[in-house]
C-alpha cells in the first residue's frame, strides 16, 4: 500500500478496536482516549485507505466492504506483534497485580470459583478477580475482545474456535427441605411428577428442562409452578417451602437446610467446561489462572 508510511501502530490499534465494536464512544471506552481522539484517528485512516471505512447506522456504525474485508488480516497481524513484544518471563503470582475477568452464573460462582478462592488469594494476594454475569450470547465476542479471560459454561452449546477444558461432569439430584414429608424416601415416578416443582430458567420465564424431556420421553409431565432466574433463589424456595427442585449435585450437597434423595428416573447430567479464546492461550499468567481453578476442583 503507498500510504503504509503514514500509518502507526496506533492507528492499526484504534481501526482494530472501532471495527470490533463499531461505535466511537465505546471504542473511546476500551482505548481510554476521548472521543473526538478516536474521531480524528477515524478520518486519518479514511484518508490513508481512501475509503469511509465506518458508516453510520440505525445502532453505531456499519463497516464498509473494504472494512470487512481488513478485519481479520489486521487482528492476526496485531496478534502476532502482541506475541512478538510479549514478555518472555514465567508468570510469578507471589508479586503479580493482574487484573482478571471471568464470567459465571450462579452456579458457576458457587461450583467452581468460591472453592478455588482461598488458592487465588494465598498464591496471588496482590491480584483482582472481577466475575460479570455470563451471557451466553456473547461468549465469543466477549472472549475474543479480550474484555473477559474466561467463560465458565456447559461444554454443549460452545462456541467453536474456543479452547476448552472440561472441569466435571454434573449430575442432577432432588431436593427438598430438611423434613420434607414425601421425601422421607425415593419416590415413584407417580409420586414425583404430582410434587410441585421449581425451575431454574436461565433466559428467564421457561418452565421446562431436562428433566421435563426425559419425562416427555415416557409420556410423562411434572408440576412446574415456580420458575426462577438463579440458583440461589430456587434452593431458597426450596428450602422454605413444600416445592421440589432437581439440583445439580454439587450445589446440593453443599446446601444447608435441604435433603437430597435419588429421583426416581435418569435425568442426562453435562459437562461443565472453562473456555478461553486463542489470544489468551499462551499468556504465562492466564495459563496460570486456569491451572489453579482446575486443580482446586
Amino acid at each position: 500500500m503507498n500510504n503504509f508510511s503514514r500509518l502507526d501502530l496506533n492507528l492499526l490499534v484504534t481501526l482494530d478496536t472501532l471495527l470490533a465494536e463499531r461505535n466511537v464512544t465505546r471504542a473511546a471506552e476500551r482505548l481510554n482516549l476521548s472521543q473526538p481522539s478516536v474521531s480524528v484517528q477515524l478520518a486519518k485512516l479514511r484518508e490513508v485507505f481512501g475509503d469511509p471505512l465506518l458508516l453510520p447506522a440505525q445502532r453505531g456504525m456499519r463497516p464498509t466492504a473494504r472494512a470487512d474485508e481488513l478485519r481479520e488480516p489486521l487482528r492476526e497481524a496485531l496478534e502476532a506483534l502482541g506475541r512478538a513484544v510479549a514478555p518472555t518471563r514465567p508468570f510469578e503470582p507471589a508479586g503479580a497485580s493482574t487484573t482478571w475477568r471471568v464470567a459465571a452464573a450462579d452456579y458457576a460462582e458457587s461450583a467452581i470459583l468460591l472453592p478455588s478462592l482461598a488458592g487465588l488469594r494465598a498464591a496471588a494476594p496482590n491480584t483482582r478477580l472481577a466475575v460479570v454475569e455470563a451471557v451466553p450470547s456473547r461468549m465469543a465476542r466477549q472472549l475474543e475482545s479480550g474484555e473477559i479471560d474466561l467463560f465458565f459454561h456447559t461444554s454443549v452449546g460452545a462456541p467453536p474456535g474456543l479452547h476448552a477444558r472440561v472441569l466435571f461432569n454434573e449430575r442432577y439430584v432432588l431436593v427438598g427441605r430438611a423434613g420434607h414429608p414425601r421425601l422421607k424416601r425415593r419416590p415413584t415416578l407417580a409420586q414425583f411428577c404430582a410434587l410441585e416443582h421449581v425451575v431454574v430458567s436461565l433466559a428467564g420465564g421457561g418452565f421446562a428442562g431436562p428433566t421435563d424431556e426425559a419425562l416427555a420421553e415416557r409420556g410423562l409431565a411434572r408440576r412446574v409452578v415456580l420458575s426462577v432466574p438463579h440458583f440461589l433463589f430456587m434452593m431458597s424456595a426450596v428450602a422454605g417451602t413444600d416445592m421440589v427442585a432437581m439440583l445439580p449435585e454439587r450445589l446440593a450437597r453443599s446446601a444447608p437446610g435441604l435433603s437430597v434423595v435419588q429421583a426416581p428416573l435418569e435425568v442426562p447430567g453435562y459437562e461443565m467446561a472453562m473456555l478461553w479464546h486463542e489470544r489468551r492461550h499462551r499468556d504465562p499468567a492466564h495459563r496460570w489462572l486456569r491451572e489453579q481453578i482446575a486443580s482446586s476442583l
